[in-house]
């Protein structure tokens, strides 16, 4: 097909505002993730499950550090032995916990960092991203301390070590009155130390669990476990690591000589070997800096997006922008009218994401309405439904045939204008999850041959559940869902991302093939 679009197309259509841009290392990184989608399928992609990883590990280090308190000799003197005799339970199950416990910790601060990066890199932390950005910080501090914390309670030539470094680099601080690397000159003070350290590495992860309920708090349905196959298969990976390289002790502490060679845990560890080849106060003026950054980014100016609008005369209360919302952003109140038990949605300006997903699930958002201007219970200002019915009807008459298609397309995906074509007319929405699926069969009805519904590919939407509640509605799962009577043939959906322009333009040519020469169907004239 000819690639130059129409002249309706490139005078009426771009009303949709510019998608944000794109940075060269926003692009690298898809390609990354892209790369990652071949073997795991888009589905189970480990890079798109970041933060669901993220929790399995938690609750991993929580089930194995359990059973692992429960045989420990919570003392000095019996905690390295206690520990070391792991290694004598029979069927190498005691090697398993132990390594287990130790891998999942590293595994989670690996997943935790990627999962900060994978955000800063696609620009999530401005917004109605913030409070989880802000939220998320102090669980990296925390994470840290509670694995450095568990070296010292195996109480080995590694613990001594680690606890005795960290004691000089606290130090450093004039916090204290008395110095806490003292109370490692003997053993009089050992006992007393160690029920210390017992608490910091119990109580961390009480904090931590605090942390991430807060961190989420403004996310529906977050997701907090993997797909199933994802976390089997991660467990399987740690216990493998744990029989193949099993976790030993370096030998029991010795407060009266200084380990000489030992296997440094750099993942947890690197702070010390850090502290070593610079110094006490580079260290803290580095990790200062990096956690002011961290908290400043959210802070910067941000460019201000439109935010969803209620209209009260036509919100009936139903809830569905309510529960399909990705970010908590809308709560329901009694209605203005007055009406006993009827319900108003309100949305909350500081959380919207300007996403138009809300405007996708409501009922009355469908151009089947009888009335001249379309009002719907919640609506996008950028992009109100009524323009996009108006322009819908407007492309359509403006196209010459004898074939016409629709490409509904995403503002965060594959863009539709790559489809531009003589017989293509094109939309840009900000979501996919914005578009009502009677569009579908209104676009059919209105003289279309066939349309194309394009968005995010899966597990991949910028705005969580778009691309979810989309699929979900054309097949009936969710409400609104698109009518059965609709043909099958006459529509088809693509998810494809940014770059993936190539599978847009594949799916739309599959469309023609389908859709061949179809039968006529029932206008708008007709519609009941």
């Amino acid at each position: 097909m000819p690639s130059s679009g129409s002249a309706f197309a490139r005078e009426v259509l771009p009303v949709s505002p510019l998608p944000p841009p794109v940075t060269r290392i926003a692009v690298a990184y898809r390609a990354i993730e892209h790369a990652f989608d071949v073997p795991f399928g888009p589905a189970l992609n480990p890079l798109k499950h970041l933060g669901a990883l993220g929790f399995l590990l938690f609750w991993l280090l929580v089930v194995s550090g359990v059973v692992l308190y429960v045989l420990l000799d919570t003392s000095a003197e019996g905690a390295y032995r206690s520990i070391d005799e792991l290694a004598q339970v029979p069927w190498m199950l005691g090697t398993a916990l132990r390594g287990l416990h130790r891998y999942a910790a590293d595994g989670f601060v690996i997943i935790m960092l990627a999962h900060l990066a994978r955000e800063w890199v696609l620009g999530r932390y401005k917004g109605f991203r913030r409070v989880p950005w802000l939220t998320g910080v102090p669980l990296i501090a925390l994470a840290f301390v509670c694995g450095i914390g568990g070296f010292w309670l195996n109480w080995d030539q590694l613990g001594q070590y680690s606890a005795v470094a960290t004691a000089e680099w606290l130090d450093t601080l004039p916090l204290l009155a008395s110095p806490l690397a003292r109370n490692f000159l003997g053993d009089g003070n050992l006992n007393r130390l160690f029920t210390l350290f017992v608490f910091v590495h119990i109580g961390m992860p009480v904090l931590m669990l605090f942390g991430l309920w807060f961190h989420i708090q403004r996310i529906s349905l977050a997701k907090v476990f993997p797909p199933r196959a994802l976390a089997l298969g991660t467990t399987a990976t740690l216990l493998l690591l744990a029989l193949v390289l099993p976790v030993r002790s370096q030998g029991p502490a010795d407060l009266t000589r200084v380990p000489e060679s030992l296997q440094l845990d750099w993942i947890l560890l690197f702070i010390h070997p850090l502290t070593v080849s610079t110094s006490e106060l580079a260290v803290w003026a580095l990790l200062v800096a990096t956690f002011a950054g961290l908290v400043a980014l959210p802070l910067l100016p941000a460019r201000r997006q439109p935010v969803a609008e209620v209209h009260p005369d036509h919100c009936s209360g139903c809830r569905r922008c309510f529960d399909d919302c990705p970010y908590s952003a809308i709560t329901m109140v009694p209605h203005t009218n007055g009406r006993r038990g009827v319900q108003l949605a309100v949305v909350d300006a500081d959380l919207c994401a300007s996403c138009g997903i809300c405007v996708g699930s409501c009922p009355s958002s469908t151009p089947f309405r009888r009335a001249e201007v379309l009002h719907t219970g919640i609506d996008m200002p950028q992009w109100p439904i009524n323009d996009l019915r108006e322009r819908l009807l407007q492309g359509l008459e403006a196209m010459p045939g004898p074939r016409r298609y629709v490409v509904f397309g995403c503002d965060q995906g594959a863009q539709a204008r790559a489809t531009a074509a003589p017989d293509v007319l094109h939309f840009s929405l900000v979501c996919a999850g914005m578009l009502p699926p009677s569009f579908i069969e209104y676009a059919l009805r209105g003289g279309a041959d066939g349309v194309l519904v394009s968005g995010c590919r899966e597990g991949g939407c910028e705005f969580r559940l778009g691309q979810r509640w989309t699929q979900e509605r054309l097949s009936g799962e969710r409400e609104p869902h698109l009518r059965t009577t609709v043909p099958a043939d006459r529509w088809h959906v693509a998810w494809a991302d940014r770059g993936d322009e190539a599978a847009l333009v594949s799916a739309l040519d599959q469309l023609r093939a389908r859709a061949g020469t179809p039968e006529p169907f029932l206008p708008l004239e007709s519609t009941p």
